[in-house]
C-alpha cells in the first residue's frame, strides 16, 4: 500500500505518511475522517475483543430482566428474547434479532481477536485477508448499541406498569457493547491493511 488514502466522501487522495502515534488524519477538502494511528493497535483490539467475548458469555448465562406485577413474576434471559419472538409466531424476526445482537457481534469480535493475534505474531498468513474483509463487512451488520438503547427506552415505559429488576446479564451486555464499540473504533482500516501488506512483503 502507498502512503496515500482516498477520502470516502470526496475521493481526494491524501498523503498520511506523516501520521504518528495518537494522531488522526482528516481530508483537507471536506474534513472527512481518514485514519487514526496507534502503535499498539493489535494489543488494544485483542484486549477489547477478548473482554467483550467474556462479557457476552456472562450475559448469556444469567437473568437479563425480571418483571413483577400483582404478585406475578417473570424472568427473561438474553437468549430467550429472540426465542420469545419465535414462539409468538415471528420466527424471521426472532432469527434476525439473534443474528444482529448475538451471533454477528460475537463472530466479528472473534475474527478481530484472531486477526490481531495473527498480525501480532509478525508472520504473514493467507487467512489475514479474508479475516480482515469479514471484520470490516460484519461491523456494519451489528446492532449492539441499537439493542441497548431499545431496551433502555422499553424499560422507561414498562417501569410505569410493573416492577422492573435489572439482572446481571443486562450489565454484562452493556459492558459487552462498550468493549465491542472500543474494539471496532480501535481497529483502523488503513493501518490494518498496511500491516497486512507489510507482512506479505517480508
Amino acid at each position: 500500500m502507498g502512503s496515500e488514502i482516498a477520502c470516502q466522501s470526496c475521493d481526494l487522495l491524501v498523503n498520511v505518511a506523516a501520521t504518528k502515534h495518537g494522531q488522526s488524519a482528516s481530508c483537507p477538502r471536506c474534513g472527512g475522517f481518514l485514519t487514526r494511528c496507534y502503535d499498539n493497535t493489535d494489543q488494544r483490539v485483542l484486549a477489547f475483543a477478548s473482554a467483550g467475548l467474556m462479557f457476552l458469555a456472562f450475559a448469556s448465562s444469567y437473568s437479563f430482566l425480571s418483571l413483577s406485577r400483582s404478585g406475578v413474576e417473570s424472568n427473561i434471559t438474553l437468549l430467550q428474547a429472540p426465542a420469545a419472538l419465535w414462539s409468538y409466531g415471528m420466527p424471521e424476526v426472532g432469527a434476525l434479532v439473534a443474528a444482529f445482537i448475538i451471533v454477528i457481534p460475537a463472530t466479528v469480535l472473534t475474527m478481530m481477536a484472531v486477526l490481531c493475534f495473527l498480525i501480532n505474531q509478525g508472520r504473514y498468513n493467507p487467512w489475514l485477508v479474508p479475516l480482515a474483509k469479514g471484520v470490516f463487512l460484519g461491523q456494519h451488520w451489528s446492532m449492539v448499541e441499537v439493542f441497548i438503547i431499545a431496551v433502555i427506552v422499553a424499560l422507561v415505559k414498562i417501569a410505569a406498569m410493573a416492577t422492573v429488576v435489572i439482572g446481571i446479564s443486562f450489565w454484562a451486555y452493556a459492558a459487552f457493547a462498550i468493549c465491542f464499540t472500543l474494539a471496532v473504533s480501535s481497529l483502523d482500516r488503513y493501518q490494518c491493511w498496511e500491516r497486512i501488506e507489510a507482512l506479505r512483503a517480508q
